[in-house]
């Protein structure tokens, strides 16, 4: 049994198709400068014919996936047009004698190397993406016909060292049941490709290549990150009825996605998601939100080598607020630093950087990149109904310094005749022991609190949730955390305001409950958890709940909550 990293969630079963690329030999002995211009001429016939091909696959991939996947090959275009990589090219040519196809790989490769020394994950993705759009040159070029992934006729899982974005969006997935790989990360486009269609798929599996022959039977667990090779028959068996069932109990949610979230005992809980994009607000329409409760938008700022503008940031987020129609979205300040770091903003070396310049920190050090996202939050503000989050907040004087600031751009855009919401909310992150023990002083100061459970987990119990060795200890089931988190919800609702979860626990049907007894106003989640949620909240009674929480918060150890909650569930 192989596991890697789960992609897209579901159950496939099928034969093993190994997919490979023919391989590209290229000529790297020096040209005649009588040859020069010839090789030119073959590289600007690639480039162009490379073009051509993207905005037909660009224009196909419409028809299957939404704008956001689409949008890839718009990107794939413009680095084809890009001046600056036709200049390297040609230099190498005229220069070093280099042949058209020696100078796109050496490019190619200098770039990916590049990115790869950036120790960020969402920019190494993207290398994949440039040596896709390499490989498309070098094959026009010396004239390699592109494997076509259409002409699938049989019912497989594809297996691969690494799928690019044009291999994905070309694949027949009538036929194609799900995909597994060598390479990739979670946050790959081929990844969030395989989400958007619901492909089960596995990816950054090591060595699945060399473990899978052609025709082998695969079982594609992308529920519980399994790779059966070949299995017994009673292996088949279980996990076909566990495919059934696992299919029936999505069926039967269905009709919870359109619901609002009410209890036996008409107590109303709002239901929203977190989301990272415009694809990811898609499925959270999809899926049954009622509002966005966690707008992460560090990813605008990730992914690329620059700072994003004001403009690119207003255009987003004015976006977000015209396909939400009116229905709230909180938007998080940029949470840069810890293990999302990003190369053009050079972070100091730090020996625990999730306790170092990260989130708010970073903001209130480097006022132009705060200026500019509060600005364009603003600005949209007037096309829908948002509301500002502020992550890291560990005391007052952090949130009277940014609402100092953000005071002056409204100033400025008054002075503008600028429009904007002149009473847009702000809210702060709870996400250590400090706001936690100070929420009484903090809330205010703000008019909601939204609780972020992993760093509150994290920070509460001193375990690294990435360490191995000690990840066993990192439950947000912990007694100290689930009183941090009664402590955050009744300051807040003492003085009127409310509370929000928009951690990893808000989606946890375990605790569904518990923190509905807790009194916690708003749960957001993962959108394709919603439709479970939902369910629980409706078939509970909130008096029920109550009792459970007041229970729960009188246990001294883990393992007699869990217990309790198991118990409940039975």
């Amino acid at each position: 049994m192989i596991s890697g990293i789960l992609a897209s969630s579901g159950i496939a079963f099928g034969k093993a198709l190994l997919f490979k690329s023919d391989l590209i030999i290229i000529n790297k002995k020096n040209i005649h400068d009588i040859e020069i211009e010839s090789e030119i001429k073959k590289f600007l016939k690639s480039k162009k014919k490379s073009i051509k091909q993207l905005i037909e696959i660009k224009q196909k991939s419409k028809l299957i996936f939404n704008s956001k996947e689409t949008e890839i090959f718009e990107g794939h275009i413009m680095l084809l047009e890009d001046e600056e990589l036709e200049k390297e090219i040609i230099n190498l040519i005229k220069k070093k004698n280099n042949t058209a196809a020696f100078a796109i790989e050496l490019t190619i490769s200098k770039q990916i190397q590049k990115i790869k020394k950036i120790n960020n994950i969402y920019l190494q993705n993207r290398a994949i993406d440039i040596r896709d759009i390499g490989n498309r040159l070098l094959r026009n070029i010396l004239n390699i016909k592109t494997v076509d992934l259409k002409n699938i006729k049989e019912k497989v899982i594809l297996i691969a060292n690494d799928l690019t974005p044009s291999e994905t969006a070309q694949m027949n997935f009538k036929y194609i049941k799900g995909f597994i790989t060598n390479l990739g990360g979670e946050t790959a486009h081929t990844s969030i490709m395989a989400r958007s269609l619901e492909i089960p798929a596995i990816v950054g599996t090591g060595n699945i290549t060399h473990k899978v022959k052609n025709g082998d039977f695969i079982i594609l667990d992308g529920i519980n990150n399994k790779i059966f090779i070949n299995p017994i028959q009673n292996i088949i068996d279980k996990l076909k009825k566990y495919k059934k069932k696992y299919l029936k109990k999505k069926k039967k949610l269905k009709k919870f996605r359109i619901l609002p979230a009410i209890t036996i005992d008409k107590k109303k809980i709002e239901i929203s998601a977190n989301v990272s994009n415009m694809q990811d607000i898609i499925n959270a329409k999809k899926y049954g939100a009622e509002s966005i409760g966690l707008y992460r938008t560090e990813f605008l700022f990730m992914d690329r080598m620059e700072l994003p503008s004001e403009e690119e940031q207003f255009h987003e987020y004015k976006k977000a607020a015209i396909m939400m129609n009116n229905k709230t979205i909180i938007i998080r300040t940029m949470d840069i630093g810890g293990d999302k770091e990003i190369p053009y903003m050079n972070f100091p070396k730090e020996d625990n950087p999730f306790l170092g310049w990260r989130a708010i920190r970073i903001s209130l050090d480097r006022k132009e990149i705060l200026h500019a996202q509060l600005t364009a939050i603003l600005r949209a503000s007037s096309f829908g109904k948002l509301k500002i989050l502020f992550p890291m907040i560990i005391s007052v004087e952090e949130i009277q310094q940014l609402k100092y600031e953000l005071e002056k751009i409204k100033f400025i855009l008054n002075k503008k005749k600028i429009d904007f919401d002149k009473n847009i909310q702000i809210g702060i992150m709870i996400e250590t022991p400090a706001s936690a023990i100070i929420s009484k002083y903090l809330i205010k100061e703000v008019d909601f609190f939204s609780i972020g459970t992993n760093d509150l987990t994290q920070y509460t119990l001193a375990v690294d949730r990435k360490n191995d060795l000690i990840s066993h200890l990192y439950n947000p089931m912990n007694p100290s955390v689930l009183k941090l988190i009664k402590k955050v919800i009744d300051v807040s609702h003492k003085e009127e305001k409310w509370t929000g979860m928009c951690g990893e626990f808000a989606g946890n049907e375990k605790a569904t409950i518990l923190l509905l007894g807790m009194g916690l106003n708003e749960f957001s989640m993962n959108p394709s958890y919603i439709p479970k949620i939902k369910k629980i909240i409706r078939t509970t009674k909130f008096k029920h709940a109550k009792q459970l929480s007041k229970l729960v918060l009188q246990q001294n150890t883990t393992k007699k909550i869990q217990k309790l909650i198991n118990n409940y569930f039975i």
